[in-house]
């Protein structure tokens, strides 16, 4: 009765100001938290309730990992150079023919960007092509049809180049955009084969004679000769004869040690994993693996894979929390730190989080672009029982490594903005780049947004029709508290009326 006499009592106006400073408070508030949130890259109200409210309840605080974190974030990027912005040659790209244009007939989306195609074709002319070319006929044409930009031009030079000879990168270029199926790429690749290694064994004669011509032809054969035994051996992979492809890699490698630029190594890691030869994967990890050389995103996570494959089928987080992390279980755990620190994008990849597409031809190190390694190495994390579960406790356990802690003056490499424009170029716009440091907006500002829209439409309802928002909060309130009045009848009904009446004078 006294809830119903003071609803009665309340005017229009009471609803029209209050809904009006509710609307104004929650703006405030809005505003505020989209300032600290750009500013800082968090919310206000997520920080202060993980920094000093959980720890009065008993939470963890983790300012510590943090700060060990942000100094070897600040280590290392005091490391990095301008090469981390650098678009380097995807090693596991995909046949444009065979494999990209499939994805193209069935949804009509082109896989590739503009400028990550025209990237490759510098990449073509720089390895395929020489100042020597105008000696010969059909290089003459083939150094035309790689500036190409049309494809079927491409392919029309290419045949024309095979009418006057057998030209290996004329074969090469039908294989990688002609060929429809990778059989069909397999078999215009050994007619490349053929054709690159008796040029080869011509240049490697005439080197000797050391003039600027023949020195070019000699770098431009072999780099011919290696791309022809290294798109053979992603062929054998890809049709399954997984044993003849690790062997032409090997092969490769040692007759070829010096040509690091087309990283075969991480087509070898990749062969060996489903080999599950995993001894042979820490050999060629301890080799290639080193402070000097680029790393990738293939590197640290293979490493990663090997550390928590050792201990994953049997880690349980609740175990680990009881007795601690024993040192196999530590050192997967920092191995995994290690990865994530590298690439941040590549976890929400494996664990499914984020929907993965055809890897592109070119990628950025540290970088959403890198996504070519979960699109290979999915498969090889889920082989390796409870490995996705280590990675997914070690990821959720340490929030400060998604994104990376930014505190006030701490500006690691992912700040850089060359990274973030790459990426976007390198993708295309249809995927969704992550970028670090943004991350999708706290809980807080999304509520905070729409407690604001919706007082802020209330007050202007209540302003218009002031009677009806008055009929209708009164609805609403007496329906609230309509749950509470049917507990108090029953409490009246049970109790004797004496021992109420004692209880509401107290």
């Amino acid at each position: 009765s006294a809830v119903s006499m003071f609803l009665n009592t309340l005017t229009p106006k009471f609803y029209v100001a209050l809904t009006g400073t509710s609307s104004l408070i929650s703006g405030l508030i809005l505003i505020f938290e989209w300032w600290y949130f750009r500013k800082y890259g968090t919310s206000f109200i997520e920080q202060v309730s993980v920094s000093h409210l959980r720890p009065l309840l008993g939470g963890v605080d983790s300012s510590s990992p943090s700060n060990s974190n942000t100094s070897n974030g600040e280590a290392d990027s005091s490391r990095q150079s301008v090469s981390e912005c650098k678009v380097w040659r995807n090693p596991l790209n995909l046949f444009r023919g065979a494999e990209y244009n499939r994805y193209t007939w069935v949804t009509g989306r082109e896989p590739l960007t503009y400028y990550d195609m025209n990237l490759s074709a510098q990449d073509h002319q720089t390895f395929f092509t020489c100042d020597s070319d105008h000696l010969r006929p059909a290089d003459a044409i083939m150094q035309k049809a790689w500036r190409e930009r049309n494809p079927q031009a491409r392919i029309s030079a290419a045949h024309e180049a095979l009418e006057l000879e057998d030209c290996a990168t004329a074969y090469i270029l039908l294989a990688e955009e002609e060929a429809t199926t990778i059989m069909e790429a397999e078999r215009l690749f050994k007619q490349a084969l053929k054709a690159g290694e008796s040029c080869y064994r011509r240049s490697q004669q005439l080197q000797h004679h050391s003039t600027q011509y023949e020195a070019h032809t000699v770098r431009r054969d072999t780099n011919v000769l290696v791309y022809i035994k290294r798109r053979l051996a992603m062929c054998s992979r890809k049709l399954g004869r997984t044993r003849e492809a690790v062997k032409m890699m090997r092969d490769l490698m040692k007759e070829f040690p010096l040509l690091s630029m087309f990283n075969i190594h991480e087509n070898l890691l990749e062969s060996l994993l489903e080999l599950q030869n995993y001894a042979d994967v820490q050999a060629v990890l301890a080799k290639y693996d080193d402070i000097s050389l680029p790393k990738s995103a293939t590197i640290c996570y293979t490493a990663a894979l090997l550390k928590a494959r050792a201990v994953s089928d049997k880690f349980s987080p609740e175990a680990a929390s009881r007795r601690g992390l024993s040192t196999a279980e530590m050192n997967a755990v920092e191995a995994i730190h290690r990865a994530v620190e590298f690439n941040p994008h590549v976890p929400k990849y494996l664990l499914e989080m984020k929907s993965l597409i055809l890897p592109p031809e070119h990628i950025l190190k540290r970088g959403d672009s890198e996504i070519a390694y979960a699109f290979f190495h999915l498969q090889h994390w889920k082989r390796v029982e409870g490995a996705l579960n280590l990675l997914h406790c070690t990821w959720e356990g340490r929030p400060d490594l998604h994104p990376p802690s930014m505190l006030p003056g701490h500006q690691p490499w992912f700040l850089c903005v060359c990274v973030e424009r790459g990426e976007r170029d390198v993708v295309g716009m249809f995927h969704e780049v992550s970028v670090y440091p943004k991350k999708e907006l706290p809980f807080f500002i999304l509520f905070t947004a729409g407690l604001c829209s919706f007082t802020a439409m209330l007050a202007l309802l209540t302003h218009q029709f002031p009677e009806l928002m008055g009929v209708f909060a009164k609805a609403f309130l007496s329906t609230l508290f309509a749950p509470l009045n049917f507990i108090m009848e029953k409490v009246e009904s049970i109790l004797p009326s004496s021992l109420w009446h004692q209880l509401t004078r107290i």
